[in-house]
């Protein structure tokens, strides 16, 4: 059975950073997608940031690109999110998710996904 558990949530200033992680178990980390998304107060989940085990690439949101980082641990099994420079826009739930068979540019959509985390709250204040 695969579980994904994110931590690394919590209440920052603008300006500040945070580093989300996402243990997963039951799932290896091998070719397909990882990603993280988020789901701001009152709107629909959106995606964030991707990356392609098979060839490293890695996709980000025009919103969070040269802010945000995703990297892996594969000895680990964990997915990371590096969140700096942080914005009151960045507030909401993050998930973390991982693919069972797509790579590549689909890392970008959530439909593409096969398991997910059950979030973590991130909040950045004024």
């Amino acid at each position: 059975q695969v579980q994904l558990v994110e931590s690394g949530g919590g209440s920052v200033q603008t300006g500040g950073s945070l580093r989300l992680s996402c243990l997963a178990s039951g799932y290896r980390f091998s070719h397909y997608c990882l990603g993280w998304f988020r789901q701001p107060p009152g709107k629909e989940r959106e995606w964030v940031a991707a990356i392609s085990p098979l060839g490293g690439t890695k996709y980000y949101a025009d919103s969070v690109k040269g802010r945000f980082s995703i990297s892996q641990d594969n000895a680990e099994n964990t997915l990371y999110l590096q969140m700096n420079s942080l914005k009151p826009d960045d507030t909401a739930t993050y998930y973390c998710a991982a693919s069972a068979a797509m790579y590549g540019s689909n890392c970008r959509y959530p439909d593409r996904y096969n398991y997910w985390g059950q979030g973590t709250q991130v909040t950045v204040s004024s």
